[in-house]
């Protein structure tokens, strides 16, 4: 009774959720909608004493696939949708007939399944080792086959994702000396920008750090903070020149760009 009630009660929830295979516009909606249907398999498999089957759902299946799928779609653009423009004619009615036959097939074969009743001995006697050894018995045992074409269609399907993301760099890679040099050609300083200064009561970025003889260093005040006048004025240190915005004349536009 238990395991009736759980799937009339499960079961319309999953079926709505797998509709969004179907319907939903964007592929992260149809990631949630399978996320649904893992987790109401699991509660099914945990109801059916088979709690072997309930977590491996909910760790492998639930936890570590579909969170894949998800990252995966976030790397290729969850933005994105699906063009419903056909690139070769009379694709829809070529899907249509083959899932006719699939569904033809499958009732067929279902329609030929016999249950004897003097080989029902229930999960009882199934589980007599352990859900994990039967389990184990059945999958690497009948069908190894299938388990080790799953396990390569992952393997392509992790690699086809990473190549789909791949992007080409445009221009070569920049390394430490070629930056150093292109700093030196540019007439920068070679090392990075000294750092603001840091005194007894007070340390932000609005304080100048000062050279060898006491003078405040320019480069260690941001241009932002100068140009907004938010340096902090030092008594007794002599003060780096204000820095002029500069000119805007009707040529250039509101951002600076001409």
């Amino acid at each position: 009774m238990r395991e009736e009630v759980m799937f009339w009660t499960l079961g319309p929830v999953m079926v709505l959720a797998s509709l969004t295979l179907l319907f939903a516009r964007k592929a992260v909606h149809v990631a949630m909608g399978v996320v649904v249907v893992m987790i109401g398999l699991a509660v099914i498999y945990v109801a059916q004493d088979a709690p072997f089957l309930g977590v491996v759902q909910i760790v492998v299946y639930t936890g570590a696939v579909m969170m894949l799928f998800l990252f995966v779609l976030m790397l290729v653009g969850v933005d994105q949708r699906e063009s419903l423009r056909e690139t070769i004619r009379g694709q829809r009615v070529i899907s249509i007939l083959a899932a006719g036959g699939l569904a033809a097939l499958l009732i067929g074969f279902l329609g030929k399944v016999v249950i004897d009743p003097a080989h029902v001995g229930g999960l009882t006697q199934a589980n007599a080792a352990g859900n994990p050894q039967a389990i184990a018995g059945v999958m690497f045992g009948s069908f190894v086959l299938v388990m080790e074409a799953l396990g390569v269609l992952l393997t392509i399907a992790a690699v086809g994702a990473i190549v789909l993301t791949f992007v080409p760099r445009m221009s070569p890679t920049l390394n430490q000396r070629t930056r150093s040099d292109a700093r030196i050609q540019g007439g920068l300083d070679p090392v990075n920008k000294p750092m603001p200064g840091v005194y007894a009561r007070h340390n932000a970025l609005d304080t100048p750090a000062l050279d060898p003889l006491g003078n405040p260093l320019e480069a260690s005040i941001s241009r932002v903070l100068r140009a907004r006048k938010q340096e902090l004025e030092v008594p007794g240190l002599p003060q780096a020149p204000e820095i002029e915005p500069p000119a805007f004349d009707g040529n250039e536009r509101e951002g600076g760009t001409p």
